[in-house]
């Protein structure tokens, strides 16, 4: 049985979800907890946009499809635009979320600062807990 009622799932459609789906769905088992799973696109053109859009509808419906198998609580897809650390933070800190997972890239020092890391910024700006799985290389 989950000690959560809400948890926000972030999805980035890469090699980084397997394992924090794989977790989530083992957290659920033999709860009710109720799980939203969000991905942001960030593009900069129209055609870009509709076709990161495209592909994260795609994405979001197989792991859409893992959860509600698993007969958990309701299951929900959001689609978001813009800077994913923004959209993020606005989407934990006003959402009913008490557990926020993700799986992260393993990024350090200067690929942190070329890439960025959503995961930093989330952990410095959300009081809601964060689970962090860095997946198997």
């Amino acid at each position: 049985m989950s000690p959560f009622s809400h948890i926000l799932v972030l999805i980035d459609c890469s090699y980084a979800d397997k394992a924090i789906i794989e977790l989530v769905l083992k957290l659920l088992e033999g709860s009710k907890t109720d799980v939203t799973l969000v991905h942001v696109v960030h593009s900069h053109t129209l055609d870009q946009d509709r076709a990161l859009k495209d592909q994260a509808d795609t994405c979001l419906e197989e792991v859409y499809t893992q959860f509600l198998a698993a007969q958990a609580g309701a299951v929900t897809k959001l689609l978001l635009s813009g800077e994913p650390e923004v959209e993020l933070e606005k989407e934990i800190n006003q959402g009913p979320y008490d557990l926020v997972a993700m799986g992260t890239h393993g990024h350090k020092g200067f690929g942190d600062l070329l890439y960025g890391s959503v995961s930093h910024h989330l952990k410095h700006t959300v009081k809601t807990p964060l689970l962090m799985v860095k997946p198997a290389e």
